[in-house]
């Protein structure tokens, strides 16, 4: 029944079943309204059966060179959560097929409606709310490298989207701005680009001038012996985020050895935290349950107290 109703909406293609739920690709899915998808970015979704009423909405980003089914295969323990939660997960897939990073340098991207791969991933959103009748409080983005990095650039792109987001491996919103979609900011990338927390705040708001709305929370890891995008970054974030939330840069609390033994937790306040990974390199492994956690993906959807943009 599930899988009739949805490939009667949609054109939809490389259908199968995997754990309880469908993972498929969705061709032409500017329906049944018109939505910008400028760079023509992909779109797959996982749908568990029996999906909840009103689901939180997931979005998991790929790294470079990878694609929606890696993110998929290699990050598995979401669809199981899924099946599990009943919340529904969209996979999108980068339309850059030199090397499949993420637009994360372009104006466009890096601007609130300015197009770019950020605009269509946002509208995948909101038709996966709107044909699902999701729930807008409890959308939910987490990506690996380039995908951390798109993370970033939706967070403060489309504040009003999302309530909050995962980055494993990133850089700030901006870092890595450029002439053009597909730039690789060496500066960026080595740790160069270092700014206070004030200017970088100024970055994110001007993506969205005027907006004084809820801003989400994040997280963020990073291997201090990532030497393909430096550990600075994960110092660049911690400014940057701790400004644009208003709270202060001291931790309010650190913990050791959390998730693994040499990885130090910083937390400040509710809506920003910060995992230092001793002896990781940029191959950071996902820690899904801390981040399910983060987001509150285990709380029932019926539950009055699971967390949105509401709680914060």
């Amino acid at each position: 029944m599930l899988l009739s109703i949805f490939v009667s909406f949609f054109f939809a293609a490389t259908i199968y079943a995997q754990n309880d739920g469908i993972f498929t690709q969705i061709v032409g899915w500017t329906k049944p309204k018109d939505l910008p998808n400028p760079r023509n970015v992909g779109y797959y979704v996982y749908i568990p059966q029996n999906v909840a009423p009103h689901p939180p909405i997931l979005v998991v980003l790929h790294w470079c060179h990878g694609d929606a089914d890696h993110a998929f295969m290699y990050r598995s323990t979401y669809a199981a959560a899924a099946d599990q939660h009943k919340f529904i997960i969209i996979y999108p897939d980068s339309p850059n097929t030199a090397d499949k990073c993420w637009d994360v340098s372009s104006k466009e991207s890096l601007t609130h409606n300015g197009g770019g791969d950020a605009q269509g991933i946002v509208s995948m959103v909101q038709e996966a709310l709107d044909y699902w009748k999701g729930d807008q409080d409890r959308v939910f983005v987490t990506g690996t490298s380039s995908g951390a990095m798109m993370t970033n650039v939706l967070l403060g792109s489309y504040p009003d989207v999302f309530a909050a987001g995962s980055a494993e491996a990133g850089v700030p919103f901006g870092c890595f701005a450029g002439d053009g979609f597909d730039v690789w900011n060496s500066d960026c990338a080595e740790g160069k680009i270092v700014k206070n927390g004030t200017k970088w705040a100024e970055i994110v708001k001007n993506a969205f001038p005027g907006y004084t709305g809820y801003r989400p929370k994040l997280q963020t890891f990073h291997g201090l012996q990532d030497n393909v995008i430096n550990p600075q970054n994960l110092e660049e974030q911690v400014k940057q985020w701790t400004s644009v939330l208003g709270v202060g840069t001291t931790p309010t609390e650190v913990t050791n050895d959390t998730p693994l033994k040499g990885w130090t937790r910083s937390r400040y306040g509710s809506k920003f935290e910060a995992y230092a990974a001793q002896g990781v390199t940029h191959d950071i492994p996902t820690h899904a349950d801390v981040v399910l956690d983060w987001f509150d993906l285990k709380c029932n959807s019926t539950a009055t107290a699971c967390w949105s943009r509401k709680s914060g």
